[in-house]
């Protein structure tokens, strides 16, 4: 029987409520599927911010190497600098653990009404390049309180960084409906997006059987909305991604159906897995809180782990769940956070 060593971090907010829901779905799959696993929670986060003045302690790095996955929920507080938590949690992990693909699906959930007067299918995953980019951190503030301060972030985009999550989002489609739609905003980012746009055309030349599509991110903003089914693999930037997979939320009925993970393709460092959505303190502790997207993150980590077999009993699971009703109030529902994973582990 296989056994994977999870790190449980629920972070702050919602996610204290939501992550023990969906261990709890987990469990009754490993259950069902034979095999086991081993749980170990951390209390990183804001809160532990406000205790100690950082969000995890000097080795917590060292201590998450040794799990097969991490198994996140959010992290935020009103109390904390809102510029901090990306910085020195999210970024330090996806980057130390060299996360650079974010797998961010968007698919259409029965019984749950959505906001496009549209009836079709959407079935399709964003990929976004989760290290670099926009968000790599690099910039500084000269001045700031004068007449003549300015602000500067710098994006970076390396060859090295472009390839290979290209490669991962053409493999991805070999394995799906063979299409690839690359976001970009050459036209005005001359240099990095062209660069960008660049790398990925030698890229899709080694994938003749994928069909290459560019895209400007303000035309694809509006195509999620208009005609989101023509999407199946979306390769994006990381402000791109962060942007187009909240929409990809909006569209599906909810932020709080969303999952996703943080992919290190090759293995060597854990995954972390985790919903869309922000810790939400103004509704924490009311057990209202969407655990959909927590669960379906589950299912994610899951296949990443090998268990293709468990994830896809849980998504029958979910889907079952909410054709049968069980949605939480920003579904238009009534059900609580636990009532919905009591109605998944009841479907598996």
């Amino acid at each position: 029987m296989s056994n994977y060593k999870i790190a449980v971090v629920p972070g702050d907010g919602i996610g204290n409520e939501i992550v023990p829901e969906g261990l709890r779905v987990i469990e009754a799959v490993a259950k069902k599927h034979k095999f086991s696993i081993t749980t170990e929670e951390f209390g990183w986060g804001a809160g532990y911010y406000l205790e100690n003045g950082k969000f995890l302690p000097d080795d917590g790095l060292e201590t998450l190497k040794n799990f097969d996955a991490v198994y996140f929920g959010s992290v935020g507080l009103p109390a904390v600098d809102d510029t901090l938590p990306a910085k020195d949690y999210t970024f330090k992990v996806r980057t130390n653990f060299n996360q650079y693909v974010n797998y961010r699906p968007v698919r259409t959930y029965p019984g749950v009404t959505r906001p496009l007067r549209s009836d079709k299918h959407i079935d399709f995953v964003i990929v976004r390049e989760n290290t670099e980019g926009e968000f790599v951190q690099v910039g500084s503030q000269y001045l700031p309180d004068s007449e003549n301060g300015m602000g500067i972030d710098s994006s970076i985009f390396t060859r090295k960084g472009i390839e290979r999550v290209a490669h991962y989002a053409f493999k991805l489609a070999r394995t799906r409906r063979h299409k690839v739609t690359h976001i970009t905003k050459s036209n005005t980012l001359i240099n990095s997006l062209s660069y960008w746009d660049r790398v990925i055309g030698e890229v899709a030349a080694q994938y003749p059987d994928v069909e290459h599509q560019q895209m400007y991110i303000d035309n694809s903003t509006a195509m999620f909305v208009l005609k989101p089914e023509q999407f199946d693999v979306v390769l994006t930037t990381n402000l791109f991604g962060d942007i187009l997979s909240d929409l990809g939320g909006a569209i599906m009925g909810s932020l709080g159906l969303g999952g996703s993970g943080n992919i290190n393709p090759e293995k060597e460092y854990p995954s972390m897995f985790e919903p869309i959505h922000g810790s939400a303190p103004d509704i924490a502790g009311q057990n209202i809180a969407n655990p959909y997207g927590q669960i379906w993150s589950a299912a994610i980590m899951l296949e990443h782990l090998g268990e293709t077999e468990a994830a896809n009993s849980i998504m029958e699971a979910i889907d079952k769940a909410t054709t049968q009703g069980v949605l939480t109030v920003d579904l238009g529902g009534n059900a609580k956070t636990k009532d919905v994973a009591d109605a998944v582990i009841a479907n598996l």
